[in-house]
């Protein structure tokens, strides 16, 4: 994938959103983590109330399957997902998964680097959520940011 391909798809994303949120019910995801993390669940919580058939995957190896899925070092969080052809890391909200799913763009997976406060799965009652940014990535280091979220929510449009 060039980087002009990327940044087209990355354009495309972001004028038409999330519209693709017929996409995501009943989707067949597969979740791998690790068997002690309390915040994968609360996201895979996050996942199913959206119509998302999770299967979760216990693993005590999170970095090979990492690396075998091509989540670069930069972009690693706790858990790590697979629906549609496409690679999730970490807290990715539920529409920027039914926006990739919609409109195909050409890349490995979208992620949400490091544990932001606020995103699905690390939030809590009363707790105020940081701004955090959703990043598609593809091979060779590509990547582009889609957008900056608070919470679920998109907050830069």
């Amino acid at each position: 994938m060039t980087r002009m391909t990327l940044v087209a798809a990355s354009a495309a994303f972001l004028v038409l959103g999330a519209a693709g949120a017929s996409a995501a019910p009943g989707a067949a995801m597969i979740v791998h983590k690790d068997p002690n993390c309390g915040c994968c669940g609360a996201w895979i919580d996050h996942v199913r109330a959206a119509g998302f058939a999770v299967e979760v995957r216990d693993t005590t190896r999170m970095d090979e399957i990492k690396a075998a899925l091509g989540v670069p070092d930069d972009l690693l969080s706790c858990h790590t997902a697979e629906v549609g052809g496409y690679v999730l890391e970490g807290h990715v909200p539920v529409s920027a998964i039914e926006a990739v799913l919609a409109q195909r763009p050409g890349v490995v997976g979208v992620a949400v680097p490091g544990m932001p406060m606020g995103s699905p799965g690390m939030d809590a009652p009363g707790m105020v959520a940081e701004p955090y940014e959703v990043v598609l990535f593809a091979e060779n280091d590509v990547r582009h940011p889609l957008g900056t979220f608070v919470g679920a929510q998109r907050a830069d449009r």
